[in-house]
């Protein structure tokens, strides 16, 4: 019986999901500030109701950005210490991917464009189509000015998911059917891009997990002091 928890802090969403063979719990909270304090108590609630100890699970997926910085770093610093406690490969998943994903299980939708307001006029955005049940990759991801990205390409979707479509409605002229109410990426649309990681043996462990921040050294760059 295949077993994995998902857990995701990296936008303005906390949340956590938990497969047991077909079998999905979740847990979801919009909470700007707090994510270090709610998503240990989501992870525990569904091991709890799952009836499972860590130790049980083949593995933890986690959303690897692109996000918050803070956020980024949250997730994977729990998803790092709950996998090197337990002995768990950890499996990487964008949080970009996970909006296309959320987008197709609520509409059905196989192209879907994502966006995540990046704040500083910018957004996080990636294409991506529906290929054996998973959202994959097909328009890379990327950081830019909406106008950048409008004036750079040409393509359309069948649907937008992610919050950059609230700070920037100009990016609906990309999509065909409008956006389905998908703002922030969850935990439980990066299950099943995790399962066929899982299946393929593509894990890694605690020590070589990584963030995707695509943003990183201008994020540094706005530091105070840096």
């Amino acid at each position: 019986m295949t077993r994995l928890l998902a857990i995701d802090t990296a936008t303005e969403a906390c949340s956590a999901a938990l497969w047991q063979q077909g079998e999905v719990l979740c847990r979801y909270q919009v909470a700007p500030r707090g994510h270090t304090d709610l998503i240990l108590p989501m992870v525990a609630e569904l091991l709890a109701e799952g009836e499972l100890s860590l130790g049980q699970l083949d593995g933890l997926a986690f959303g690897r950005g692109p996000g918050s910085f803070t956020g980024v770093r949250i997730t994977l610093g729990i998803a790092q210490g709950l996998a090197f406690g337990a002995d768990l490969p950890l499996f990487g998943v964008s949080n970009l991917q996970a909006l296309a994903q959320g987008a197709h299980r609520l509409s059905g939708c196989e192209r879907v464009l994502t966006a995540i307001d990046a704040r500083m006029g910018e957004i996080y955005v990636g294409g991506f189509r529906l290929h054996q049940g998973v959202m994959v990759i097909e328009e890379e991801e990327q950081v830019l000015a909406p106008a950048d990205y409008l004036a750079g390409t040409a393509s359309s979707w069948e649907q937008g998911a992610g919050s950059g479509f609230v700070t920037y409605p100009e990016l609906a002229a990309r999509v065909e059917q409008g956006c389905e109410s998908v703002p922030f990426p969850e935990a439980r649309d990066m299950l099943p891009g995790a399962l066929r990681a899982l299946q393929a043996g593509e894990g890694v462990s605690a020590a070589e997990a990584s963030p995707v921040y695509l943003r990183d050294k201008v994020t540094w760059q706005k530091l105070p002091g840096r």
